[in-house]
């Protein structure tokens, strides 16, 4: 009884080390997290070596964004964050419906004092085993980036993106899905770093245009927007529909096609989509510069839902 009483004293003076330290924060670092429903302070530590997530990369993650206290496109989240878990067979994923996302994100936010920010819930299967797991019950993490930006903002410099082609991505059913196993990104991200750049272009397995290292990407040709479609093998971007859906109701010409690397030293414009950022449009590819106009017009309405 001792040793719980002083295990009880210490967690709640941790706990109070924190709100003190959430009334000083002036640098935006978020100070509690979620984990699995409970409220804890963000440097806890919480995960095992057993963790499938990190042993295995067993699970999906949804990269999120709340304005204004409220999180945005939640039902759009919610229907691709069940359709991911389904398909990787985790329990559970009924519960992860659009109401319990904005639940757990304005709670989280209100307990960080944070009215805007960027979200990340990872959803890890909660097993034990080897490869094949010895259940499929569901965990999952949500942490907060608070940002002080109230809606989208358009790149002030546009981005000087190259082409990755060191590992091409596989298109299968498992290729729109965000999962925690992101070693292509990592190394696309280790690419842009050493040779200096914003952004890369990575191709599918057929040596397609499939997205870049962290974004669904759109190209402004002839008068025509063009996206890769999903079977190109693509994640699935919930910034990338609303863009879509958006292109359609202002009647600019868009499609969804399989689309060859070469069309980007002719396009006349590109940019990037996801859901933490909006819109980024790009300025250069090689010696190929690009305008922004398009991207322009979208994120005025995208600043308008």
């Amino acid at each position: 009884m001792e040793i719980s009483r002083k295990v009880q004293i210490n967690y709640q003076t941790l706990i109070s080390n924190h709100k003190s330290l959430i009334s000083n924060h002036s640098n935006m670092t978020p100070v509690f997290i979620n984990f699995n429903g409970e409220i804890v302070p963000a440097d806890a530590k919480l995960l095992t070596l057993k963790n499938r997530a990190f042993r295995y990369g067993d699970g999906l993650f949804e990269s999120m964004r709340m304005m204004k206290g409220q999180l945005k496109f939640a039902d759009q989240h919610a229907d691709r964050l069940q359709r991911g878990m389904k398909a990787l067979k985790i329990d559970g994923y009924s519960q992860m419906d659009a109401w319990f996302l904005k639940e757990k994100a304005e709670v989280l936010a209100r307990r960080n004092k944070a009215k805007h920010g960027r979200l990340r819930l990872t959803v890890f299967r909660d097993a034990d085993g080897l490869y094949a797991p010895s259940q499929n019950k569901m965990g999952w993490a949500l942490e907060l980036q608070p940002i002080d930006e109230p809606r989208y903002f358009l790149n002030s410099k546009g981005l000087i993106m190259d082409m990755f082609t060191d590992l091409p991505k596989a298109t299968n059913y498992l290729s729109n899905i965000k999962t925690c196993n992101s070693l292509i990104y990592v190394m696309a991200g280790l690419y842009k770093n050493q040779n200096k750049l914003d952004d890369v272009f990575l191709l599918n397995q057929n040596g397609f245009l499939c997205e870049a290292s962290s974004s669904n990407i759109f190209i402004w040709y002839q008068n025509h927007l063009y996206t890769p479609a999903l079977s190109e093998g693509c994640v699935e971007g919930v910034m990338r529909q609303v863009i879509i859906n958006l292109a359609r109701q202002n009647n600019i010409p868009m499609t969804e096609a399989q689309i060859s690397p070469d069309i980007l030293y002719e396009a006349d414009e590109v940019f990037l989509t996801n859901a933490g950022r909006g819109i980024q449009s790009v300025m250069g590819f090689g010696v190929r510069r690009y305008f922004n106009e398009v991207s322009k017009v979208l994120i005025d309405e995208l600043n308008k839902l």
